[in-house]
């Protein structure tokens, strides 16, 4: 079952479908519309963060789910899925791949990734667990876990790689090379030539988020070019 789902989703595109409270595509419903969008444009599989959406996800798509849950707690910087009782509420919905913050950063309840990731083996062992780094360094060292997947979602998103600002492709290559564990790519991929440029570095397949599924963001580009152009007209 895991090779399966691994052989489905190896060398295309997974779209993160994912809006926070307050945003102005926060909703199931909405979740569950862009999955399928996502899915007729040739999507071979879905990210989604919480019970709730991955349960409307799946009702509408038949594609690979990654699972999230995306809690934060005060004090601590892991966001996700940084307990076992935030992933065993997405596992119970039956989600292909889940993904936790394999970093070394404090957790709520001074929970530890590996115990985590022992009880989820225990408890789902049908589920691929994929760990996801901001450096080769947080690669290397979950590799004695065995994990299914390594992903780079994190690279730009810690105090080591804030200054990250686009896709980080050395990472990729440099995680590719030190392991025959699958790398998944994700974290600001842009545009198409962002995708393929992840692949070439041996990406398994690649996760974009921002640049399909919100649109506030993608109508921003398009209207600070407006106003930049306009500048200059006025300007001449």
């Amino acid at each position: 079952m895991k090779n399966n789902v691994m052989k489905k989703i190896e060398g295309g595109l997974i779209v993160s479908c994912q809006a926070r409270v307050g945003w102005p595509m926060y909703g199931c419903e909405i979740m569950a519309a862009f999955a399928k969008a996502a899915k007729e444009g040739g999507a071979v599989g879905i990210r989604a963060t919480g019970a709730d959406n991955i349960a409307a996800i799946k009702k509408v798509v038949d594609l690979p789910v990654i699972g999230i849950n995306k809690e934060w707690h005060e004090g601590y910087d892991v966001y996700i899925t940084p307990t076992y009782k935030s992933a065993e509420s997405i596992l119970k919905t039956g989600i292909d791949i889940i993904a936790l913050d394999a970093t070394s950063r404090k957790r709520p309840n001074d929970e530890k990734f590996e115990d985590i990731v022992k009880r989820i083996r225990e408890n789902y062992p049908d589920v691929l667990i994929m760990g996801e780094v901001s450096t080769v360094q947080e690669a290397k060292n979950i590799l004695p876990l065995n994990l299914d997947i390594i992903s780079t979602t994190l690279s730009g998103y810690t105090e080591a790689t804030k200054d990250i600002k686009e896709v980080n492709i050395k990472l990729i290559g440099d995680i590719v090379a030190i392991t025959d564990t699958p790398v998944i790519a994700e974290g600001k991929i842009n545009t198409e030539e962002d995708a393929i440029r992840a692949l070439e570095a041996g990406a398994h397949t690649v996760v974009i988020g921002t640049a399909i599924t919100r649109p506030e963001i993608i109508t921003k580009k398009y209207v600070d070019k407006i106003n930049d152009y306009n500048i200059v007209k006025e300007e001449e």
